[in-house]
């Protein structure tokens, strides 16, 4: 590989600004790149329906021999504050000046992948088709994978089954296979307004409804696959007025559908508890933010890549993880996903940094993987 362009690439990218639902720049800057490789390219104009303004980038670079092929993939989108980001050479390490995220998640995702395309074009190596998937707006709720309209993709521009998403926190070595399945969910009590100092008891506080209902959830670790944890509770009345509305807002997450809907109906069950008690009503919501990600082939894929790595004197951990990614979405559309570390720290705090040594690992290691098959 090229080091030097490595960091040159890297560093122009994280100065692009592009944070969750503004990547257009950026977009516009990797189409270009991709296309100068001599990549065909195939925008999803998914961001019109959630407001963003960056498609989702597919690209493929025709393999000079043939087999099913691989797709490599990572987003686009770096988490606030983005702007003017001044990347700091340290070492071994890129750095901010700690007023500003880097970026290393997921632009090192990237800064390989490109190094990786380049690479490969300029070698008589043989290798199979090598898609390419970049998408804006995963660390908003994984809008740009939930909005791609797969009916328009062409059919020889869809990617092949096996993903590598370049986008683990962590060394070179580390590969994600399993994570959670991920639900939001928003209540609204609903009580009765009085005068607190006058005729209280003509009203249903709102907020009492809430703490009931709260203080008979199991909140946490459920069990050994499902957590949950309350965001929000939100009421603003003075405090002479009994609060008629009040609104709680949580999620449970977890690797078993059924672990997940009987927490959560183990919350609505709360719910009535305070309306029994109280009087009032509510309105419970839960919405499905990811689906879970498992293996689709029995953790051939996985191993098959651990391979890789150990036999460049790189140990491999395969790891079940507690977030969630682009990879959830694709596992739901078929694909069979892996998560691998690239060498970012401490992501989305302004104390973000990139260790290159890892970085140039997964480079190799995605070489040697792709030219194996």
């Amino acid at each position: 590989m090229n080091r030097e362009r490595v960091i040159n690439n890297f560093i122009e990218m994280v100065k692009i600004y592009s944070p969750s639902l503004n990547e257009k720049e950026y977009s516009e800057y990797l189409v270009k790149y991709l296309e100068k490789l001599g990549l065909e390219v195939y925008l999803d104009l998914g961001y019109k329906n959630y407001g963003g303004n960056a498609p989702t980038i597919f690209a493929k670079l025709k393999g000079n021999i043939s087999g099913l092929g691989v797709t490599l993939a990572a987003h686009m989108d770096v988490v606030e504050p983005c702007s003017n980001i001044n990347p700091i050479i340290d070492g071994d390490f890129i750095k901010t000046d700690e007023t500003t995220t880097l970026g290393g998640d997921d632009k090192g995702g990237i800064a390989a992948i490109l190094e990786v395309l380049e690479s490969l074009i300029e070698t008589t190596e043989k290798y199979e088709d090598i898609y390419v998937l970049l998408t804006p707006c995963e660390e908003n709720g994984m809008l740009g994978a939930k909005n791609i309209d797969w009916s328009k993709v062409p059919n020889h521009m869809v990617p092949a089954k096996d993903v590598v998403v370049i986008d683990n926190s962590g060394r070179a070595g580390l590969i994600a296979h399993t994570a959670p399945s991920k639900y939001d969910f928003k209540i609204t009590f609903k009580g009765k307004k009085a005068h607190a100092g006058i005729e209280p008891e003509k009203g249903i506080n709102a907020i009492a409804l809430a703490g009931i209902s709260i203080s008979n959830m199991n909140i946490g670790r459920i069990d050994n696959l499902t957590t949950s944890n309350l965001g929000t509770i939100h009421s603003e009345f003075p405090s002479n007025v009994v609060a008629d509305l009040c609104v709680v807002t949580g999620e449970v997450r977890g690797h078993s559908l059924d672990s997940i809907l009987e927490t959560l109906n183990s919350y609505e069950n709360a719910c009535k508890i305070s309306i029994d008690k109280l009087g009032g009503e509510y309105f419970f919501e839960k919405t499905c933010i990811f689906p879970t990600l498992k293996p689709t082939d029995n953790l051939v894929f996985a191993k098959e890549f651990a391979k890789v790595y150990e036999s460049m004197g790189i140990s491999t951990e395969l790891q079940v993880i507690g977030g969630g990614s682009d990879s959830n979405i694709f596992a739901e559309k078929g694909y069979n996903s892996i998560i691998i570390g690239v060498g970012m720290e401490s992501v989305h705090t302004v104390n973000e940094k990139l260790d290159t040594r890892e970085l140039f690992k997964t480079i190799d290691v995605l070489k040697k993987y792709i030219i194996k098959i």
